[in-house]
């Protein structure tokens, strides 16, 4: 019952995390304006995002552009959306993984085989936080490089949007989830006793059996 109880948390926690991590993968707030020094006051808000740009207005418009070539991002913009789609496929492969091994289901009938599939779905979980935890990481760390670079013009500079800190939180989801899975164990239904019989006697041509004549009174 606790072993079915933690693969239906993990299962939860790691759902939301995949769902937040489709969610990251869309929403063009990796980057946004930073309002520094003279740009206080501004008419426009800039985000940048993994498949396009968006220029909010201060009228409440917002205009956004795709990317027009992908050799023309940079290298940190590429790896994010190759780890990020790869995250997004391994959660859904870990869905399928961890349903076919549940105790819930009857996909497969051996205890043991489907607590091997459930541990094998939460290292895919974890995975997946793994690929999707790189490229958040390594945007950060460029967005805060060009911060405090002295050489980036105040326009150019940028702020980690809300879409990193959604994405952090998908992975301590993923991360949390795909260790309670890999906590599975087989259930205690199928104990480890069986059933002992004796063996069966023969017969003797008296009609006796091989009986001890001890047991006859």
């Amino acid at each position: 019952m606790v072993s079915a109880g933690l693969e239906i948390l993990g299962l939860g926690l790691c759902v939301i995390g995949s769902l937040l991590v489709m969610v990251v993968c869309g929403l063009p707030m990796w980057k946004v304006t930073a309002f520094i020094e003279a740009n206080i006051v501004v008419a426009q808000t800039i985000w940048d995002g993994l498949w396009m740009s968006c220029v909010v207005q201060s009228t409440g418009q917002m205009q956004c552009k795709v990317h027009d070539s992908v050799l023309a991002l940079g290298h940190d913009l590429q790896a994010a959306r190759a780890l990020t789609v790869i995250s997004c496929v391994f959660g859904v492969l870990g869905l399928m993984v961890v349903i076919a091994g549940a105790q819930c289901t009857n996909c497969i009938s051996a205890e043991n085989v489907k607590t091997r599939v459930v541990n094998a779905g939460g290292v895919i979980y974890i995975t997946s936080g793994l690929f999707v935890l790189v490229p958040l990481c390594w945007m950060a760390n460029n967005i805060i490089s060009d911060f405090y670079n002295p050489q980036v013009p105040a326009s150019k500079k940028r702020e980690i949007g809300a879409a990193l800190y959604i994405g952090w939180a998908a992975t301590a989801l993923l991360l949390i989830g795909g260790a309670l899975l890999c906590c599975s164990c087989p259930s205690g239904g199928n104990s480890g006793y069986s059933a002992k019989y004796s063996p069966t006697k023969r017969a003797t041509p008296n009609g006796t059996g091989d009986y001890d004549k001890r047991n006859y009174v």
